[in-house]
């Protein structure tokens, strides 16, 4: 497919969504699991499902060799993949994983210190990125005008995300907490590269954390994420290189280094770094493991730590840990086997842990890999779809037929998609018109004052007469 048919395609302005395919197969699944289920409540609160409709569909039959082969040093996004190797999400809702451990943000605006409020932004941070941990599924690119919304009162947040450009493909975002504490917001537009072996996602874009009661802003970038063995043995993810988070009102600044593998993947999913003051003394220390937990020191007893361990004395004991996590070896080329990560972070004594990842569920290897919050994301209740914008991911026939584990029927989904689009585009031009976004407009970022897009507003009015027609 010509790179300017890709799948971030234009989209229609047009009236209610057109019956395809995969409504005719409604019932199979609501997204709770069972069809006609009602979601069950507990202590006032919705109980979200616990598993998908169906297993992870197998991948060993197709070979990406095949599509990547003449791509080597190339820009990914204007290549069209097969939905073997999707995972049945669209990249919005893979945003909205920031969202899981939102806790921390809420513990963040209730501390009286800056130095302590830093110390949970950035375990929120890391905790952003721990559930791409084994998940080498590609997520759906998001059709230009396509919205995802959550909102989530048992965790105290609303989200609302749209892709606001495809050239270069753009994701916005916008949540804000139910209890007025805090906004965070981006615009994300990852580079994806394939290197021969592996393909790596470069981050850019900026995100941004404001806690208002305190009148902070905290801005940062995600490191680079890289999967490798894509040809050829067991797949395996990494993440690396170098997180400031800059608190804007203080000026302290927290410097987290993400690892790479290193030899013998000595260094595998470590992050190591500290947090200074705006004189760039040194206050804090941070350490642990993206995909497990965070640990923080103070300097003077990182500095003894290190120094005993250079001596040759025993430097302390490493904490055991049931969640630790430990890459299984390939039995192909030893160049390609995946790195074993140590068991345990070894805890510095006098540490504090400032996160530890949420336990998977125990089919998640079923369910490619997904936390229980992500099982959530795709979830269509009885009666959502009254109130849904119309171009919600939730409601995009392909994604949904790929959960349900009908494949063939996601395949000619996507394929239907891809048409509309192009012939959308082919339109627009012909009326010299221009994509107009429904809810961001682009802008500078208050705090940065880089190019940014920002949340315009009225999403959860619900007014949603002009919304495009996408699927």
């Amino acid at each position: 497919m010509d790179g300017d048919e890709e799948f971030f395609d234009a989209v229609t302005e047009a009236g209610p969504r057109a019956p395809g395919p995969a409504d005719a197969d409604a019932g199979k699944s609501n997204g709770v699991g069972q069809a006609e289920e009602r979601p069950p409540q507990e202590n006032g609160v919705q109980k979200h499902r616990t598993r998908l409709p169906a297993p992870t569909f197998t991948r060993s039959d197709f070979s990406l060799w095949g599509i990547l082969k003449k791509c080597v040093g190339l820009e990914l996004s204007k290549i069209t993949m097969p939905v073997a190797f999707n995972e049945p999400l669209s990249f919005l809702q893979r945003l909205t994983e920031y969202m899981e451990h939102t806790a921390l943000v809420r513990r963040a605006a209730r501390q009286p210190r800056a130095l302590e409020r830093m110390q949970c932004v950035a375990a929120f941070a890391v905790s952003a990125v721990a559930s791409q941990w084994e998940r080498t599924g590609k997520p759906f690119n998001p059709l230009l005008g396509e919205t995802y919304e959550l909102i989530r009162e048992d965790l105290g947040f609303r989200f609302i995300s749209e892709q606001v450009s495809h050239h270069p493909p753009v994701s916005a975002f916008h949540a804000e907490g139910l209890r007025q504490d805090f906004r965070f917001h981006g615009s994300i537009y990852p580079k994806l590269k394939f290197w021969g072996k592996s393909v790596e996602a470069e981050p850019r874009g900026t995100i941004t954390l404001e806690l208002l009661r305190q009148e902070e802003a905290y801005t940062w970038t995600n490191p680079t994420c890289c999967v490798h063995n894509i040809i050829i043995g067991k797949l395996w993810i990494e993440q690396y290189g170098t997180v400031e988070i800059l608190n804007h009102r203080t000026g302290d600044r927290c410097v987290l280094h993400f690892k790479p593998c290193g030899l013998f993947g000595k260094e595998l999913h470590r992050v190591e770094g500290y947090i200074q003051d705006k004189n760039k003394k040194k206050l804090f220390v941070i350490y642990g493991k993206w995909t497990e937990c965070l640990w923080g020191v103070e300097p003077e007893a990182y500095e003894s730590f290190r120094r005993q361990g250079r001596r040759g004395e025993p430097p302390g004991a490493a904490q055991p840990d049931s969640r630790a996590e430990r890459a299984d070896g390939d039995a192909g080329d030893a160049g390609d086997a995946v790195p074993e990560a140590p068991e345990t972070v070894q805890v510095i004594p006098g540490s504090k842990l400032l996160w530890r990842v949420n336990s998977r569920p125990p089919n998640s290897a079923q369910m490619y890999n997904f936390t229980s919050f992500t099982v959530t994301l795709n979830e269509l209740q009885p009666g959502m779809e009254r109130t849904l914008a119309p171009t919600d991911c939730r409601l995009r026939p392909d994604i949904r037929s790929m959960e349900n584990g009908d494949m063939d029927l996601a395949s000619q989904e996507k394929e239907r998609l891809e048409e509309k689009q192009r012939e959308a585009r082919r339109e627009r031009d012909k009326g010299d018109t221009e994509w107009q976004t429904r809810w961001f407009r682009r802008g500078r970022n208050p705090h940065t004052g880089a190019p940014d897009w920002l949340y315009a507003g009225g999403y959860f009015e619900r007014d949603f007469s002009g919304c495009p027609d996408i699927y």
